[in-house]
């Protein structure tokens, strides 16, 4: 029996030792796997809290009153003429701006509210045009546009593809097709102003986006003029209103470059602007301003950022302020460490 069982023993002992071992999940020890890497851990005394507020207000209190006043130093004279523009009578807009046996032709006179020093930006601004609309914006074909031997290629482009014959539109497209078309001549003292249209597009967009040995063919040849015709003898790269348009917008309400004027405007003088009141707006209750605006360091007008700015450095002030009343109110215990966390964890045991 003795021997029977030892024998049982030794054989079962003899069955687990020929088992697998089974592999282990546990990480390798490091400090990172167990997170006992060296570490910061600050302690927010009210001390502490207060002089970062006071810091961060005396940081950006300064900066936002600086661009605060550098926007307000542009000067901009804004001037909407799409409905001043239509003749007296006219009733139905779109049947006006369609028509294109009545001349679109248009006089406006704006008054310098203010010392404009050159160069004096001239801009064009649409209102609930949303060019960031999905389709609107996948209306292109960028091969085509960078590439003379891709003319062929219109994928995307639909409906502005293709000509009724089936002749490739070089620029095709929704956005090259609704080009604007508007154009100004700014008159001071019987004097015509000359606007500059040279490099009013990106640097990058000339040189990579649009090609030098790419012309339009068929453009503006469907039975819908959509807006401007391009030249078919200069190149896409030297179009720049072309390349200025085509970076399409992210808002419904923007603002495009025209030209510059490099010419002084004093206060009270008088700019008279005639124009050609082209493209149609009226379809979608659109906006059209003129624009004419100086730039400071900051760029245009714009009082969001040094608004922004004292907003933040006000709401700082008030809390250092705030956090300090509370402070000399009800000042902590001198050697009171109970308010740490792993002083609360030892007196709750």
């Amino acid at each position: 029996m003795d021997s029977h069982a030892a024998g049982s023993s030794s054989g079962g002992s003899g069955d687990g030792a020929a088992q697998p071992r089974r592999n282990s999940r546990k990480p390798k020890y490091s400090k990172f796997t167990q997170q006992e890497l060296p570490a910061c851990k600050p302690i927010l005394t009210p001390k502490w809290v207060i002089s970062v507020f006071v810091l961060v207000g005396v940081i950006f209190v300064p900066i936002g009153i600086v661009s605060l006043r550098a926007s307000q130093q542009v000067v901009e004279i804004v001037d909407r003429y799409d409905d001043a523009c239509v003749p007296a009578g006219v009733t139905d807009k779109l049947a006006y701006i369609r028509n294109d046996s009545i001349p679109k032709a248009c006089t406006r006179n704006l008054t310098i509210t203010k010392d404009m020093k050159q160069p004096i930006f001239v801009y064009y601004q649409l209102d609930n045009f949303y060019q960031n609309h999905r389709r609107y914006v996948k209306s292109r074909n960028d091969v085509q546009l960078r590439d003379k031997s891709k003319a062929s290629e219109t994928d995307n482009c639909d409906p502005e593809a293709k000509t009724v014959d089936g002749k490739p539109i070089v620029p095709c497209g929704l956005i090259a097709w609704s080009l604007f078309n508007d154009t100004y001549n700014l008159i001071r003292n019987n004097e015509t102003l000359s606007v500059d249209k040279k490099d009013i597009s990106w640097k990058s967009d000339r040189d990579h986006k649009f090609g030098s040995h790419v012309f339009p063919m068929n453009f503006q040849k469907g039975p819908l003029q959509g807006g401007k015709i391009l030249d078919s003898k200069i190149p896409l790269s030297e179009q720049e209103d072309l390349i200025v348009w085509m970076r399409t917008a992210a808002l419904p309400t923007f603002r495009k470059l025209y030209g510059r004027i490099y010419v002084d405007l004093k206060e009270n003088d008088t700019i008279t602007v005639q124009l050609e009141n082209n493209y149609n707006t009226y379809s979608f209750s659109g906006k059209k301003k003129l624009v004419l605006s100086t730039a400071t360091w900051i760029g245009g007008k714009n009082d969001f950022l040094g608004l922004a700015y004292l907003t933040v450095g006000g709401i700082c002030f008030f809390l250092a302020f705030a956090f300090t009343l509370l402070y000399l109110i009800k000042p902590r215990k001198m050697g009171d460490n109970s308010y740490l966390s792993w002083n609360r964890a030892t007196l709750g045991r």
